[in-house]
């Protein structure tokens, strides 16, 4: 293998194998998998146009029982700090993320053991009934996979349920790596890879719309890495015609502090700025089938994610008026709605906000001028 013809395989949008991602990953220059991962962020989005969104990460509940040892956020049922978050609060967070200009709540929350379909159809149902503009982006694979046992339901049946009470779309949370034997390790009591991607042939079988996510850098090879861009760009491959399947990749590295795998001493993050800049272009290069590719600003900076975007990256993602699941695990970046934008701007780009199927809209007059004129609040 050579880098350079695999380089111009990349550029002609052809499937490379995964042993030939591990080739160019460890092998290609820096520069030269920016360049091609640009290239085809301008197959897919031409012009200099970079997309960003305002919404909210809320939590249904912060029991778990999947034991996920890079997690910091769960707490077992019964422990004194469990909570189940009430109508009265999601009102109290939704009408806030109005006021701020969002329109969307990324709702998602651990494996309880005691709630079921029938909670989250009354959740989603009464949501909506309160605020019928409201966009749901709720739940991902590992949640849908545990309601399905607990109900005994086929993933097919508990997510056409749910997108009739008001589910969006759907997030790709829980793929960590798509490798049962990095599963087995760091979240065992999360559904395998195989079982993830079924709830995602499912989701595109029924046209919800998805995104998909890796996490990466504690104790999966390369290997594994591109084996989880193959698994993912074959989902892409056999997602029906008109349905837009996953519409989006995130991936970030893993967050570390405090958590388990490092306190076992099994796994820290070494992932430097320039190995993550190179995962941005390899997503490009691994996925040409898959039209956005956002940078992840929470787990890796202002500066290190506004590289991101000459490497392949179309998207800042949100402003994340709440979110409480990695930073448990020691992200401690923050944006503003002017913040963000300024960002992009001193990238390079022209900042769009958009919804959830990147669509771009228009900057919500009711946005508070508070939250425009407040400084960006980045740890660099």
């Amino acid at each position: 293998m050579h880098t350079d013809d695999l380089l111009q395989k990349a550029l002609k949008r052809e499937f490379l194998s995964a042993e030939e991602g591990v080739f160019l990953f460890e092998q290609a220059a820096t520069a030269d998998l920016m360049w091609v991962g640009n290239q085809l962020r301008q197959y897919h989005q031409p012009g200099n146009i970079v997309s960003w969104i305002i919404d909210r990460n809320s939590n249904t509940t912060n029991v778990c029982i999947a034991n996920c040892k890079f997690c910091n956020f769960y707490r077992r049922p019964g422990h004194e700090e469990s909570y189940i978050t009430t109508i009265e609060e999601y009102k109290q967070k939704i009408e806030e993320t109005f006021r701020l200009g969002g329109e969307q709540l990324l709702l998602q929350g651990g494996h309880h053991p005691d709630l079921g379909l029938d909670f989250y159809c009354d959740l989603f149902s009464e949501l909506k009934a309160l605020y019928p503009n409201l966009k749901l982006h709720a739940l991902g694979p590992p949640e849908i996979a545990h309601i399905a046992r607990l109900d005994h339901k086929s993933h097919y049946d508990v997510l056409k349920a749910l997108k009739e009470a008001g589910l969006d779309s759907l997030p790709g949370a829980g793929a960590e790596i798509l490798s049962d034997r990095v599963r087995r390790l760091i979240s065992k009591g999360k559904c395998g890879g195989e079982e993830w991607l079924d709830v995602m042939r499912a989701a595109h079988q029924l046209h919800l719309t998805t995104s998909a996510t890796m996490m990466f850098g504690h104790i999966e090879t390369n290997l594994e890495r591109m084996e989880h861009f193959v698994a993912l760009r074959q989902v892409q491959s056999e997602k029906p015609e008109g349905a837009k399947g996953f519409l989006a990749f995130i991936p970030w590295p893993f967050m570390d502090e405090g958590t388990l795998l490092k306190k076992l001493k099994r796994a820290r993050n070494t992932c430097t700025g320039d190995e993550y800049v190179r995962m941005i272009a390899m997503s490009r290069i691994m996925l040409p089938n898959i039209q956005n590719v956002q940078a992840s600003w929470l787990t890796v900076g202002k500066k290190i994610a506004q590289v991101c975007l000459h490497a392949g990256a179309n998207d800042f993602g949100s402003i994340m008026i709440e979110e409480n699941v990695v930073s448990a695990a020691g992200a401690a970046f923050r944006f503003t709605s002017k913040g963000i934008q300024d960002a992009i701007r001193e990238a390079g780009f022209v900042p769009m906000l958009r919804n959830q199927e990147y669509e771009y809209r228009e900057l919500p007059v009711q946005m508070e001028q508070q939250e425009l004129d407040r400084e960006t609040m980045i740890v660099d």
